[in-house]
């Protein structure tokens, strides 16, 4: 970890550190640890969002750590077909290799810094899994996937799906090199991720060298989420420490500070962190399996439409 890397940072664009009167760092509301659990056909997550309220994640619904796990040969999984409605899927690999497919023909292989970003919107069916090859082999698996919510004027538009390959990222650094930050969506200091989102937000991935420091500007309209994918160090300007496994929820203001420990543990020479940022939606949300409406009586009808067939069929070449 991670997959995307250059050898001299130095020659990145510089995240400019935004000063003057009137920048408020934004201080730290709450940090959490994620518990785990299994996901799909038994791969092992971390709940990043577990027992944090709805109202300061929105517009994100639902985060998982997938791994980090070095599987024997035979031991890969993934999911098995599902529907999904109502929100957008995001899954970023770090470590190995995934398929996906669904039932309106998109999908694609990532691999090693890919994203895979799934509109579920109106509805389909799809699939995330291990290549026979990777069954065979085994490996390192890591990564996240992420469920960004869509406003009500957007629930039932047509899917789409977004392949994003680590060579379209934009890589940025601090001024002093010490962060190299990988932005997938959104923007940072006047530079633009690659994904395309219906709901506003930022998604980056940053490696702090030992004892280094990044002060992001962030957008005031959004919140601010910083999760520990491995490492540790400490989050805001009052350097509340953090480890792999835990995710720090920010308050308001224009920038959000992170600090690697001079220190980091064998598995990862640096800190490593998702950070999220989104504008509220600010509508009812109900959750329940695998859809994201706005209503008791959405989610029931949506259950409807699946049983019936109507958001898609398992395609004749499913992987």
């Amino acid at each position: 970890m991670p997959a995307v890397d250059v050898e001299d940072r130095l020659a990145l664009p510089r995240i400019v550190r935004p000063g003057g009167p009137g920048v408020v760092d934004r201080p730290v509301v709450s940090v959490t640890t994620a518990p785990e659990g299994f996901e799909g056909e038994g791969f092992p997550v971390h709940r990043a969002f577990a027992g944090v309220p709805h109202h300061v994640l929105d517009p994100f619904v639902h985060m998982d750590q997938m791994g980090e796990v070095d599987y024997a040969p035979g031991e890969p999984k993934g999911t098995p077909w599902h529907p999904h409605r109502g929100f957008e899927t995001v899954t970023y690999l770090i470590d190995g290799t995934f398929r996906h497919q669904d039932s309106t023909g998109g999908g694609g292989l990532i691999t090693d810094g890919d994203t895979q970003w799934m509109t579920a919107g109106s509805g389909l069916l799809h699939i995330e899994a291990p290549p026979e090859e990777l069954v065979a082999s085994g490996g390192l698996f890591h990564g996240i996937q992420l469920w960004v919510n869509l406003p009500r004027s957007a629930k039932m538009i047509d899917p789409r799906y977004q392949g994003i390959g680590r060579e379209e990222v934009a890589l940025l650094t601090s001024p002093d090199g010490g962060a190299l930050v990988r932005l997938i969506a959104g923007t940072v200091d006047g530079h633009d991720g690659p994904g395309a989102t219906h709901s506003p937000i930022t998604m980056a991935h940053a490696s702090l060298s030992a004892g280094a420091r990044l002060v992001l500007p962030w957008d005031p309209m959004f919140n601010a989420l910083v999760y520990v994918l491995a490492g540790r160090g400490t989050v805001g300007a009052e350097g509340r420490p953090v480890v792999s496994g835990q995710l720090a929820v920010f308050g308001p203001g224009d920038t959000v500070t992170v600090s690697a420990s001079d220190g980091q543990d064998s598995r990862s020479s640096e800190l490593e962190l998702l950070l999220l940022g989104g504008r509220p939606i600010g509508e009812p949300v109900v959750a329940y399996g695998p859809f994201v409406m706005n209503t008791k009586e959405e989610i029931a009808q949506a259950f409807e439409d699946f049983q019936a067939g109507r958001l898609g069929t398992v395609p004749a070449d499913a992987i």
